[in-house]
Parts: C-alpha cells; structure tokens; sequence
C-alpha cells in the first residue's frame, strides 16, 4: 500500500482528479482502493511519465464516485438514467450503493419518465398479432389466415379491406338503432300499462308487444348472424387465439351473440338480456380502426393501466366507507326511534352513503335525526378527502404518460421527413 499522504492522480476519460492514496482506501476492496497497491502500475493503465492512471469512463459520473469516498454518502447528477448510474458503479466495485435520500426522489422520477417512456416502444397487441401473422405464411392455411386477419384488422391495406369496413361499420350502428328502438317502444309500452296493478297482466302485454312486432327481433338477428359470421372468421383466423380472447372488445363481442338466440326461441319478455345487448356500443369503438387513434385516448388508457392498483384500493375504501357510514347512518336514526325517517332498511342508507361519498347528493334519502346528521356531515367531508386525494397522483402519471407521448409522436414525425428527403 502507498503511503496515506502519498498523491494518486487519475484521467478520467480526458480530465485529471487528483487524491490522497487514504481517500482511495476507504472503501477496502473496490477498484479504485487498488490503485494504492503496489502491482497497481502493472495491473491497470498507467502512464509513467505523467504517473497517472487512465480510465476511459464519464467524468460526471466519476465525480460522484469520487465524492462517495471523501464524504460516504452518494449523489448523482440530474437527469441520470438509474441503469447507467449502476453500470458505472458496478464498474468500479460499487454495487448495491445505498444513494442519498436527497437524490433517491429525483432518480425515482427520471426512472419512471424512462418506464413510461418504454411502454410506447412496446408493440400494440393487434400490432402484434399482425406480425405474428405476416410470419406465419409458410403454408397454404397460413396465408389464407394471415390474408383474412389482415383483411379484418387492417381497414386502409386493400380495396376490400375498405368495403368490409365500411359494411362492418353499417351493421354496428344499426344494431345500436334497433336495440335504442326497442328500448323505445317497451319504454311507450310501459307508459300504456303503468294503470295495471297486475304484474302478469304486464309481462302478457310485453309479450303481445313482440309478437306483434317481430320485424325488430328478425332484423336483430341478421345484424347478429352477420356478427356471428366476422366473429367465427376473425377467431379462426388469428395467430394467437389466447390474445384474442384477452382483449375487451372480442369478449363483448362474444356476450352479445347469444341474447338475440336466446328471445327469438323463447319469444317472452327477457329484460336480463338487455344488460347484455348494451355491449353492442362496444362495437362502435372498432370505428377507431378507421382513424388514427387521438394521443388523449392512448395517454389515458396507459394512465388507468398503470394506476389499476390504486384504483382498487381507492375503491375498497369507498366500500369501507359506504358500510360504515351507511350502518352508523341507519342505526343513528333508528336510535331515536324517529317515524320520519327515510331510511327503510339498510339498504336504503347504503345508497345514500354512496350517494354522499361521492358528492352526488339526489336528496331521495337523507338523515332526520341529529346524529345521524352529524354523521352525514362526517360522511359528506370523508367522501371528498377520498375523491381530492388521488387527483395529483393521476395528473402526475398522465403528465409522464403524455410527455412520453408527445416524445414518440416527434420522433415519428422527423423520421417521416428523413424518408420523404430528396436523395
């Protein structure tokens, strides 16, 4: 070992440090500790003549090691990639470094801007598929699947692409039509025998409505066979069936064909089978296929995607709160035995604490009592401390997610002008 006062220059990458051989023997072990010893000469890049040693690394990285030995607590420069700041350590026996709390924050962030970041480069599922497709043509069933997904999936490749489409496009918002339609007509059909204290005398009324409007139902079903039809030949054509079915879209796709099956051979009034011919306005969201898809609606997917878990817990303290305050609520104003009270059973008093919590306020329920009321009030403050508190959290991770965005949009744009130069 060099004496402890004994001078050890360096030449970082072009700029010379100069130490005491005792700052670099803090840290036993490491390479720059090495540097005191003996065989030091001989084992790294050493320059006799200006007795220094040379490292072909950042100066601006190394100023940081270097700090690490003089002061034990390790900083890091500003917008400093986290993976590079760890391949620098790692280089000179560093790894595994606690940082310093000050700069913990600031490499956080620049860590998640750098994920956030990444998600864009990542390939969109149906982006996915398609290049799974376009692999898969070796054989003669091959091709044919990859020309009917590309047919399907890519509205702008060919002419027929285009007209199917189109077609697809008329069914869907017809089918949204005739399910508004039928709405339409139970609704002024309910208004005809709301003076009907029979609830059978109702349902026959229901069911006459559909015998002798048939014409909705059949016409419903052809919109549906020809869902049926792109559905078989968009799920037979896919490379990766498994994907397939994890997409939102194809799985209401799924739901929505079997209502219509279902009433045409019962021809009775089925009001649970509405619940899932609403899924039919899932479908006009494939109009998106026919259009760019806007950054807002792609920033804010992302955003829900990467804030789910906050979410559900978000949503088990609304749950905890609507049991809570909704029993205290209840038993508060059953506590007084007071017979103006609105809340008929407990149930009643959940939906006013949700009601509460969420700052909608019907006013259809409310406390009477003066502890209940002072229990709404706490209530009503609880439900807003709950809605105000995950806002800056969201305008953070959209704000990451936009920046991240805007980024992939300019470098698109510029590549675009590269290719459309003049050679």
């Amino acid at each position: 070992m060099k004496p402890l006062e004994e001078k050890v220059v360096l030449n970082i990458g072009g700029l010379r440090y100069e130490t005491y051989a005792s700052t670099l023997q803090a840290f036993p072990g490491t390479k720059l500790c090495h540097l005191t010893e003996p065989q030091a000469a001989t084992t790294f890049d050493y320059d006799p003549d200006t007795k220094e040693f040379f490292f072909d690394r950042s100066p601006c990285l190394f100023e940081e090691v270097l700090n690490y030995y003089r002061t034990k607590e390790l900083h890091c420069p500003d917008l400093t990639c986290k993976s590079v700041l760890d391949e620098e350590l790692a280089f000179w026996g560093l790894s595994n470094t606690p940082l310093s709390p000050c700069c913990w924050q600031k490499l956080t962030i620049t860590e998640g801007q750098r994920e956030e970041y990444g998600i864009w480069e990542e390939d969109q599922d149906v982006a996915g598929l398609l290049d799974q497709a376009e692999r898969n043509q070796r054989t003669w069933r091959g091709r044919w699947q990859t020309r009917i997904w590309t047919v399907f999936e890519k509205p702008f490749s060919s002419l027929s692409a285009k007209g199917l489409a189109v077609v697809s496009l008329l069914f869907n918002i017809g089918i949204c039509i005739l399910f508004i339609a039928k709405a339409y007509e139970q609704t002024s059909l309910l208004y005809i025998t709301e003076n009907k204290s029979n609830f059978t005398a109702f349902h026959a009324e229901v069911d006459s409505f559909y015998i002798h409007l048939p014409y909705l139902l059949y016409l419903e079903l052809f919109c549906v066979l020809w869902f049926v039809l792109e559905f078989f030949l968009r799920l037979i054509s896919c490379p990766n069936k498994k994907k397939f079915f994890q997409s939102p879209l194809n799985v209401a796709d799924f739901l929505s064909l079997f209502p219509i099956f279902i009433e045409v051979n019962n021809q009775h009034f089925l009001p649970w089978l509405d619940f899932f011919r609403a899924l039919y306005f899932f479908k006009l969201l494939k109009v998106l296929k026919l259009v760019e898809t806007p950054v807002m609606l792609r920033v804010l997917s992302y955003t829900f995607r990467a804030i789910i878990r906050e979410i559900f817990l978000l949503l088990l303290i609304f749950v905890f709160e609507i049991l809570f305050f909704g029993s205290l609520c209840y038993f508060g104003d059953l506590v007084e035995d007071n017979p103006e009270t609105y809340f008929s059973d407990i149930g009643s008093s959940f939906w006013w604490a949700v009601i509460t919590l969420t700052t909608v306020g019907y006013g259809d329920v409310f406390p009477v009592s003066t502890v209940s009321k002072l229990i709404g009030a706490c209530t009503a403050l609880c439900g807003v401390l709950t809605i105000i508190t995950p806002i800056p959290f969201f305008f953070i991770k959209f704000k990451g997610y936009y920046d991240a965005a805007m980024i992939k949009e300019k470098r698109k744009s510029k590549k675009k002008q590269v290719l459309t130069l003049p050679s």
